[in-house]
């Protein structure tokens, strides 16, 4: 069964080599009216998975900081990396955003 999922895997990525192959020179004419409209998608949708990450992963922390408050150091140290991780998606996102639309 992985072996099969395994070359179908491989097959569709054969497909799909000549769609990328579609390159050009970025010119001024290849500005799309509608990019602000997406990108402004695109970040909302970002942001809106961020906050649900973050309260997530803040719920579960709260949850086992109350149930083993000795460890609470520990979680504490690994929800605020975890919370940095999260938001580099919005900033990822963000940034892309800025150089695409201007």
């Amino acid at each position: 069964m992985k072996s099969k999922m395994f070359f179908l895997m491989i097959a569709m990525m054969f497909i799909a080599v000549p769609m990328f192959a579609q390159g050009g020179a970025a010119t001024e004419s290849s500005y799309h009216p509608y990019a602000a409209v997406t990108a402004g998608f695109a970040m909302a949708i970002a942001s809106g998975l961020c906050a649900l990450g973050q309260g997530k992963a803040v719920a579960g922390a709260a949850e086992g900081m109350a149930r083993n408050p000795a460890a609470a150091g520990s979680i504490r140290f690994a929800l605020i990396l975890g919370l940095v991780l999260i938001e580099s998606l919005a900033l990822y996102t963000f940034a892309i955003i800025f150089a695409k639309v201007s």
